[in-house]
């Protein structure tokens, strides 16, 4: 009985958890849809969120879709190879990077190096009292710190998506000409890609990318913004934030996917 209370603590705990988000994600999509109503400094904090969430990871997500194209590639040359088959690798990528890989690895990239750092900066705001302060001068913390990171991150994880897509296949495509893995001369490959992709490849590419690029932000500020008085309470809110990003990162793309492709 004891353990079974324990479950039902735990699930209540999390269905409350999940209310809290909706109903935050709710508040800012009819605030984003209205920029009239922005604060003037909201525009400047979403600059600088997309500079440091989307800018400053390129580097590292080049270097990361340039390893996962190759590998894709050499896997499926020893694949086709086993089977004693010729298709082209086009279609393979498609399956692995656009409808799971790419979408997955960027989430992981920003809730790595965005999602803690939004968690640890408003929680640290919140133990300064800095929060309070905004408050008693008018501005809403909601539209002023958790709008335009929101924003910034969901927009951000497409770009990244896109751009690690696209240098994926062309990793792919150049280290298969050089391995020798099957992916034949430079249109066919590109025919074969463009072939592969459906119209449910690209509402899950836009879907896997934006909802869990804005519910990272969402689930970080949360954390953040709950943050008590102690300075210990920073970096346990980056790690409820970076936990609970990955579990709807997790969830989102099964709900995804099972809607897009069942």
């Amino acid at each position: 009985m004891i353990f079974l209370a324990r479950i039902g603590s735990r699930l209540v705990i999390a269905w409350r958890r999940m209310i809290e988000a909706s109903a935050l994600s709710a508040g800012l999509l009819r605030l984003a849809v209205r920029p009239s109503r922005w604060p003037r400094t909201t525009r400047t904090v979403l600059g600088r969120q997309i500079l440091f969430t989307g800018m400053d990871a390129i580097p590292f997500i080049l270097a990361v879709s340039v390893a996962v194209g190759l590998t894709v590639v050499l896997q499926t040359k020893v694949w086709l190879g086993r089977v004693g088959q010729s298709a082209l690798a086009g279609p393979i990528l498609v399956a692995v990077i656009i409808r799971e890989l790419g979408p997955l690895l960027v989430n992981f990239v920003v809730i790595g190096r965005s999602g803690t750092a939004v968690a640890a900066e408003l929680a640290s705001m919140s133990v300064a009292g800095e929060v309070e302060v905004l408050e008693s001068q008018g501005l809403d913390p909601t539209a002023y710190l958790v709008l335009p990171r929101a924003l910034a991150m969901a927009v951000s994880v497409l770009g990244l998506t896109l751009l690690f897509t696209a240098t994926s296949f062309a990793s792919g495509f150049l280290g298969g000409r050089l391995l020798g893995a099957p992916v034949g001369r430079g249109d066919l490959f590109l025919d074969s890609v463009f072939g592969a992709i459906s119209r449910a490849d690209v509402v899950n590419l836009l879907a896997k990318s934006l909802i869990p690029g804005w519910l990272t932000a969402v689930e970080c500020s949360i954390a953040g913004l709950s943050a008590g008085t102690s300075l210990t309470e920073v970096p346990q809110a980056a790690t409820r934030g970076v936990i609970r990003s990955v579990g709807s990162l997790f969830l989102i793309s099964i709900l995804v996917s099972v809607l897009t492709y069942l």
